[in-house]
């Protein structure tokens, strides 16, 4: 199906406004991701071209940096979300459990919700048989961590024009990856409905620093210019803001303090709480329920 029969188009203004319950206005949503790149084949990123312009496997150098996150930039970024009192969503690539599983281990020692993030970061477009690769996925994070991922990203976003059918063939109740609203949408797919939570690609570390190249302190400026006008819509209907971070990028000495800057202002205001996609699915659910 294209996307637009999944989710015919509604105008938020036509639509009946969300309300969280009382004394809540806002909720922050951190969403951190966890992947594994296999150094066998080409990264998922690149902080450093190749000489010449050629991409060289193994890629050591944009591999490491990847690896940095992993060994350091996580623990910096745990530490900060926890002080700032952040609940975030994982977005793990299931291989994660097998390749870093102090990692996982601390997620779950936190508290954080698992989301699962396909098996490895690889496109799903380049993946032999989608359903095998995200029923894996799941098995795997369950058998992991005992608790079955209700949510899904894509690596890299990536949906063919099937998988969300086979998402919600698995049992996978909502999904990350797309960014077409500001509330909760329901989604049709040949398996019944699934629920789009409103993610984002504006307050998200490799759009910012990855891709436009802005300075470190970017991620705190428009994360609080973001926040000042969602506060104001706030009066009318829910708002959900969704702040993406990755170790590799948010968890590096000269950009971690403005993460922490940004989230502990967010944090301060009144009314404003952090859930992860899981409370953020169920309070839509219940919403959608007829009085």
């Amino acid at each position: 199906m294209h996307p637009r029969e999944r989710l015919p188009f509604d105008p938020i203004e036509d639509r009946k406004p969300l309300h969280f319950p009382d004394g809540i206005k806002l909720v922050v949503w951190p969403v951190l991701s966890l992947e594994d790149w296999d150094i066998s084949r080409a990264m998922a990123r690149m902080v450093i071209s190749p000489p010449q312009g050629q991409p060289m496997i193994p890629d050591h150098p944009n591999w490491s940096w990847h690896e940095y996150g992993m060994r350091v930039g996580f623990w910096r970024l745990r530490k900060v979300l926890e002080q700032a009192g952040a609940t975030p969503t994982v977005a793990l690539n299931a291989r994660v459990c097998e390749t870093y599983p102090q990692v996982i281990a601390a997620c779950m020692e936190s508290g954080w919700e698992l989301n699962a993030h396909s098996y490895e970061q690889m496109p799903m477009h380049k993946l032999d048989d989608e359903r095998a690769v995200i029923r894996k996925t799941l098995d795997v994070i369950e058998k992991f961590s005992g608790t079955r991922p209700r949510g899904w990203f894509g690596p890299g976003l990536t949906q063919t024009l099937d998988t969300v059918d086979y998402l919600a063939e698995a049992g996978i109740e909502y999904i990350g990856d797309w960014v077409a609203d500001d509330e909760p949408v329901t989604v049709n797919t040949r398996h019944g409905t699934i629920v789009s939570l409103p993610y984002t690609f504006e307050v998200h570390d490799i759009v910012m620093m990855n891709l436009q190249h802005h300075m470190s302190d970017a991620y705190y400026v428009r994360a609080m210019d973001q926040f000042r006008w969602l506060y104001r819509e706030a009066s009318e209907r829910a708002k959900i803001m969704a702040v993406s971070m990755h170790p590799y990028l948010s968890g590096v000495p000269h950009r971690i303090a403005h993460v922490e800057r940004a989230l502990n202002e967010i944090l301060s205001h009144d009314g404003v709480v952090s859930w992860n996609g899981v409370q953020i699915l169920d309070w839509y659910l219940a919403q959608r329920k007829p009085a």
